[in-house]
């Protein structure tokens, strides 16, 4: 079977084959109606560009990479996102980790993009907040979108939801069920959304004229593990809280299965909410009240971002931040049960 090549598209599709060019090459100055019929030729030919062109110098590879310490929960649903853009411009996305026994985070992503033949990448934190990172990156003039970033929003495309103001709905929340004492699981030190967690957490108690205190906070680092422990360490206090905000889904998994063990009835005695509404979040009895974040959403965008950034005239695109909506979903953790075994309808606030 003869190989399709970009003059066959061109005239399946009915344009140019400098339109199939630019589509292919993710230019930004292409009707979105052409832009369909291309892409729509792409797939019936089954085209794919020619290998040994990739290999010259200048040559698009055609990958984006989604860099991430792992791919789960809140990164897998950033991936299937830009999975989904990538496909739309005829793209392909890797999920790369750098090396962790590499201690410099820099150093590490930069042996990754040496051996790494991507276009552009999708930065995850804590990678998208290093400085030294961000610097080697622009030094090598390797385009990059970041997702969740601290700061910076200026100077670099980002995509990210307002994680303070999330923080306080999830404890305005727990005050209105009645709550006084509110645990609260940070995240690691690393992460800034650790920090704007605790501060959404630390602005709402104060919005209630409710004392912030220490003796309430409890370490942790987004795993079970850390909840669990967590979750023991004030339930075992002389006057336990009855309510816990954790800084994500994992680890207030782990503060319900702390409360579960002892014996402790969710949400009668105990209140749990969570951050990022992961699969499990939805899954385990009490269903757990989360934010959910766009996180589809969201990798679609940075995929966005980043390809257009790559195409013709793209260096000279204004830098774009783009802040999407986040979902406070209400469930049976924080929120009693109407009758023995029946679910509690989930109900949502949009920020």
């Amino acid at each position: 079977m003869a190989v399709a090549t970009i003059k066959d598209v061109a005239a399946r599709a009915g344009v140019s084959v400098m339109t199939v060019s630019r589509v292919l090459n993710g230019e930004r100055y292409v009707s979105e109606a052409k832009r369909a019929l291309v892409l729509a030729a792409v797939e019936a030919l089954d085209f794919r560009r020619n290998p040994s062109a990739r290999g010259l110098p200048g040559a698009r590879s055609y990958v984006l990479a989604l860099v991430a310490d792992h791919i789960a929960g809140y990164s897998g649903g950033i991936e299937r996102g830009a999975i989904r853009r990538c496909r739309q411009e005829g793209y392909h996305l890797a999920a790369v980790a750098p090396d962790p026994e590499i201690a410099d985070p820099a150093k590490a992503l930069g042996r990754l993009v040496a051996g790494l033949p991507a276009d552009g990448l999708i930065l995850l934190p804590p990678l998208a907040n290093n400085r030294a990172v961000l610097q080697l990156l622009t030094e090598r003039g390797k385009p990059f979108v970041r997702v969740a970033p601290d700061d910076l929003f200026d100077l670099t495309p980002s995509v990210r939801i307002d994680e303070v103001a999330a923080a306080a709905a999830v404890m305005r929340h727990l005050m209105q069920q009645g709550h006084r004492r509110i645990g609260f699981v940070e995240g690691p030190s690393e992460h800034g959304a650790s920090g704007r967690r605790r501060r959404g957490y630390v602005e709402a108690l104060a919005g209630e004229g409710l004392p912030f205190e220490e003796s309430l906070i409890r370490p942790g680092d987004f795993t079970f593990e850390a909840g669990l422990a967590a979750g023991r360490s004030l339930l075992a206090l002389a006057e336990p809280p009855t309510a816990v905000f954790a800084c994500n889904d994992d680890m207030a998994l782990g503060v319900m299965s702390a409360a579960a063990q002892a014996g402790v009835a969710m949400p009668a005695r105990l209140a749990v909410a969570g951050f990022d509404d992961i699969e499990f979040a939805r899954e385990i009895w009490p269903p757990l009240t989360t934010i959910r974040q766009p996180t589809e959403a969201m990798g679609e965008a940075a995929a966005e971002l980043l390809i257009a950034r790559m195409g013709r005239g793209g260096a000279e695109l204004p830098i774009e931040a783009r802040l999407l909506d986040y979902e406070l979903i209400i469930r049976g953790s924080t929120l009693a049960e109407t009758g023995r075994g029946a679910p509690v309808d989930p109900r949502t606030t949009s920020s």
